[in-house]
């Protein structure tokens, strides 16, 4: 398989035919073996119904039924999983990413990058979410290695070995291409086709800057000690213990050389405190360390697919 298509869609009853229509038109001009995968992320309408009567005409559209809504995260790492292509991309499925970019990125996936983002340079959002946007990517690319101009645009392309392995959760799909990047691929973006939602409803807003914020900074901590996290708690428990340390020593210095009495010091008591913190810290560490190397990345049911 050479292309395979990811949407994750969400109540896009009124979109999801017309999105497919422009797929094929779109792929035609590529002349590769594609699939699409549809992943209906809970939807209360018709979608559903929609996708298997097209699937039902096109076995090369799959369809991925989760029980219930479980995000825009999930939905796109159950469809990276279920995708047999050797480039994958992904979109979304309320016709405001354009079809006929696909091609663009491909031609530019070939000049030697692993992973190529959208750039919508001329959004169709509200005046809200523009500004959201732009704050969320300033903030990405102060925290991570990487400096794009859109990170919440779902249209990318990309190589099949940047996401075989990738771990995500909560939120954090809009920085998939810095958590590719901190492996040490190289991500390049295009500008490309922004189009205003003439159906259905948008399903984010300043909501959502919170949430991105969070899983911002949880990323960060991901990306530089999610491999060892005993470095980071260690580390801390380390420096806590050491400061018991000195702080003994102090005491042992007044009661022993000057022979104070340090029964009733407050030095004493943040001693103590800073030895338990210092190893409760490091046994932290391990902890998180063994966590690490037994968890699963599975945050989603699959109710049915097809094809």
């Amino acid at each position: 398989m050479d292309i395979s298509i990811v949407i994750p869609a969400f109540n896009e009853a009124e979109n999801v035919e017309k999105l497919y229509s422009e797929l094929v038109s779109a792929l035609k001009r590529t002349s590769k073996n594609r699939e699409i995968i549809f992943i209906d992320d809970g939807s209360r309408d018709n979608t559903f119904a929609k996708l298997e009567k097209i699937a039902k005409k096109d076995r090369t559209v799959k369809i991925v039924k989760f029980t219930r809504n479980f995000g825009q995260t999930a939905a796109l790492l159950a469809g990276f999983k279920k995708a047999k292509g050797n480039v994958i991309v992904s979109m979304d499925a309320d016709l405001q990413n354009d079809p006929s970019d696909i091609p663009r990125l491909l031609k530019k996936l070939n000049e030697g990058y692993d992973v190529v983002c959208g750039w919508r340079a001329n959004r169709k959002d509200s005046f809200g979410k523009v500004i959201s946007s732009k704050f969320s990517n300033w903030l990405m690319g102060f925290l991570m290695d990487l400096s794009i101009h859109d990170s919440g645009c779902t249209l990318r392309a990309y190589r099949r070995e940047t996401v075989n392995d990738l771990d995500i959760c909560g939120e954090t799909h809009r920085y998939i291409p810095a958590i590719i990047a901190s492996q040490g691929f190289k991500v390049a973006e295009i500008p490309v086709n922004h189009r205003k939602r003439f159906r259905g409803k948008t399903k984010y807003g300043l909501t959502r800057l919170p949430k991105g914020l969070l899983d911002l900074l949880t990323l960060k901590f991901l990306v530089t000690y999610g491999s060892r996290p005993v470095h980071i708690f260690g580390g801390a428990g380390l420096g806590l213990f050491g400061l018991g340390i000195l702080g003994g020593l102090l005491l042992a210095y007044r009661k022993f050389w000057l022979g104070m009495n340090i029964g009733n010091s407050p030095l004493l008591t943040l001693v103590l405190l800073l030895l338990i913190l210092g190893v409760l810290f490091v046994l932290n560490g391990f902890t998180a360390e063994m966590i690490i190397r037994t968890r699963t990345t599975e945050t989603y049911k699959i109710e049915k697919t097809v094809n």
